[in-house]
């Protein structure tokens, strides 16, 4: 909170970032929390992202709408484009809501778990900060990670919450080894020569893979066109890389859709049966080598549990990098 509002971040808005990105820390999605500051301070610093933005509705129809992010710091007008989600899908059954002007906004998880909270079913997906991946058989770089997120209530087992890249690995992990100084798997990425990547400092020398080759192309195809092309946003060659250039805004596309459970059945029967599913697939007989079957999200909860009470595991280049970003903004060390 301290470091941007030290870059002119209104207190109240820097609360609701820095919340949201130690939230994501405590949930384990350690790529893309307190991770991302710096990205954050050097957009902030260099004129790339808007500190005093004003989000604001652009567009609104009764169950749909269009939010202007200003282009300030994205977790913002994603926070107010799933209010109002919510809002819509409480008086009309379902809320969809695109965003653009927007920036790198967090983990999709965040977002779609807030409907949730209200036993909605919550669906998120963006337009990837950078392109990292060709068209399917080409060599341009024009697609990004593009993550896609969806979230189910539950009765009394933790809700459903699928949240994926596009690729078979996020932006994120590789940029997380990088700064520990470690190697990626075979299989992440590819050079141009077509060859296995596995140094994460060179990956500005291939491609991310998609998830499932083709199919995993157009499901990141698909996203851009909802949540960059419908919005009026950036997707394709028009998408800015938010790491290599900081001093120009990304107008990053992003989309939430929050369906009312009680418009389709009654919410305490569905979640039962919902718990029932679960426990079908959680009772399934393992393969050898496999203790359980898991459900997406099933261990969420017990990850915030653990942090909360014992704290957040940081890298020690992480630490460094904030204790940098502490000397350079003039504000205290973390502790």
């Amino acid at each position: 909170m301290s470091a941007l509002g030290a870059l002119g971040v209104p207190d109240a808005d820097a609360k609701t970032v820095a919340h949201l990105m130690v939230k994501s820390d405590l949930y384990g999605y350690d790529t893309h929390g307190t991770f991302r500051l710096r990205q954050y301070v050097n957009r902030l610093r260099d004129g790339g992202t808007n500190p005093n933005a004003k989000v604001t509705v652009a567009l609104e129809c009764d169950s749909t709408a269009i939010v202007d992010g200003d282009n300030g710091l994205g977790h913002l007008a994603m926070v107010r484009a799933t209010e109002l989600a919510m809002e819509k899908a409480e008086a009309h059954g379902i809320g969809w809501v695109g965003v653009r002007n927007s920036n790198h906004a967090g983990p999709a998880s965040i977002y779609v778990n807030m409907p949730v909270e209200r036993d909605m079913i919550g669906i998120y997906a963006a337009v990837g900060s950078a392109n990292h991946v060709p068209p399917f058989g080409g060599m341009d770089l024009l697609l990004g990670t593009n993550p896609i997120a969806i979230a189910v209530p539950a009765g009394k087992a933790p809700p459903f919450v699928l949240d994926m890249a596009t690729t078979v690995a996020a932006a994120g992990k590789i940029k997380t080894l990088a700064q520990r100084g470690e190697l990626m798997p075979e299989g992440w990425m590819v050079g141009r020569d077509g060859r296995p990547l596995i140094d994460p400092t060179r990956q500005h020398e291939g491609f991310l893979l998609p998830i499932g080759g083709a199919k995993g192309y157009g499901l990141a195809m698909a996203i851009g066109l909802l949540a960059g092309t419908l919005n009026g946003a950036a997707f394709g060659k028009d998408v800015v890389d938010f790491t290599m250039n900081t001093a120009s805004p990304t107008n990053t596309g992003q989309f939430i859709a929050a369906i009312s459970v009680a418009a389709f059945a009654d919410v305490e029967v569905f979640k039962a049966a919902v718990d029932r599913v679960f426990a079908t697939m959680s009772e399934s007989a393992t393969l050898p080598g496999t203790n359980s079957v898991r459900i997406p999200g099933d261990r969420r909860g017990a990850t915030f549990d653990d942090r909360a009470a014992n704290g957040v595991p940081f890298h020690h280049n992480l630490v460094k990098t904030l204790s940098e970003i502490a000397g350079e903004l003039k504000i205290p060390e973390l502790v």
